[in-house]
């Protein structure tokens, strides 16, 4: 995986972006076809994704949960109802949100443009409690990628600062979402890449629970009903199987609706009380022969590439 200095170079090296901060709180890149967006209010998660051939915005925003954005899950999964936790939520493990917790939205503690790159370091919130922040950071580095005008590339980074005996209790081996996407309603086509611009249609009835399927490359898409438009998730780190499906009946283009359509690539991994993670994905926006020529592009290139675990 390259290091960071690097990865924020190739940020600046993508010189045809532009930046827009609207409101002060959505910082925005925007290379004249894709538009991509962080927000500071909602724990620097990604939160806009739009292009010049649809210019709505892809992601859903109806709850903490939604979003583009980091999660992760350690430790036993604990009742804890006594002391505020959502029963909807319980037995819960330790599972810090970038956007927030049941109820109440994180806030990023930094946020800032870096050379052509979206920044944002964020003390995330624990998923089953209303506003309990976790012992955690996490940082995340938002680009283009060069040479490929339709692809946000994002690196995430995860450091863990539980203490040892907290009730949560020994490091185990546990299903990460690398990352969690949420996208509008109205994007219910879902197919898994296969490469060299053919894709495998992939069916699931209306959930929580989600389906289950494992992309031979690492790539999976939801396009509009009539096909026309799409946005893909590549995610190399990941390992087998993947969650995805549809939320709600009402196919919705609106961000705030309650219905939606969820992508997560999975990775099992062991986080320590005390760990640092490091792992990249990318976004492909556009039609199907446009998404999959960026994903033969990015499959050459980025294949290989491994998350990183550091573990005192």
């Amino acid at each position: 995986m390259r290091i960071l200095s690097e990865y924020i170079l190739l940020g600046f090296l993508c010189s045809c972006a532009t930046a827009n901060t609207l409101a002060g709180e959505l910082l925005q890149l925007d290379n004249g076809e894709v538009q991509v967006g962080i927000d500071r209010k909602k724990g620097g998660a990604i939160t806009w994704l739009s292009s010049a051939a649809y210019p709505h915005n892809i992601i859903n925003l109806a709850d903490p949960g939604r979003l583009i954005q980091q999660s992760y899950y350690a430790g036993k999964s604990l009742d804890r109802t006594a002391a505020g936790q959502s029963k909807a939520w319980s037995p819960w493990p330790w599972n810090p949100i970038q956007g927030g917790g049941v109820g109440s939205w994180a806030r990023a503690s930094e946020f800032q443009l870096q050379d052509g790159t979206l920044f944002s370091e964020t003390i995330p919130k624990l998923w089953d409690m209303p506003d309990e922040e976790a012992s955690a950071l996490m940082r995340q580095w938002t680009t283009f990628e060069p040479g490929s005008s339709n692809t946000v590339a994002v690196q995430c980074e995860f450091v863990s600062l539980r203490h040892a005996n907290d009730p949560w209790g020994e490091t185990r081996l546990s299903a990460q979402e690398v990352p969690a996407c949420y996208f509008t309603r109205n994007f219910a086509r879902f197919q898994s890449y296969l490469g060299h611009g053919k894709w495998r249609n992939e069916s699931q009835s209306v959930g929580p629970p989600w389906g289950k399927t494992t992309p031979p490359l690492k790539a999976m898409a939801c396009f509009e009903a009539n096909g026309q438009q799409g946005v893909a998730v590549f995610s190399p780190t990941s390992a087998g199987l993947w969650n995805f499906g549809p939320h709600g009946r009402e196919l919705s283009s609106k961000s705030a609706s309650g219905p939606c359509v969820h992508i997560a690539p999975i990775s099992r991994v062991r986080l320590a009380s005390k760990s640092t993670y490091r792992y990249r994905y990318w976004l492909i926006v556009g039609d199907a022969t446009d998404i999959a020529t960026s994903l033969d592009t990015l499959w050459d290139k980025y294949s290989h590439e491994r998350a990183e675990l550091s573990q005192p």
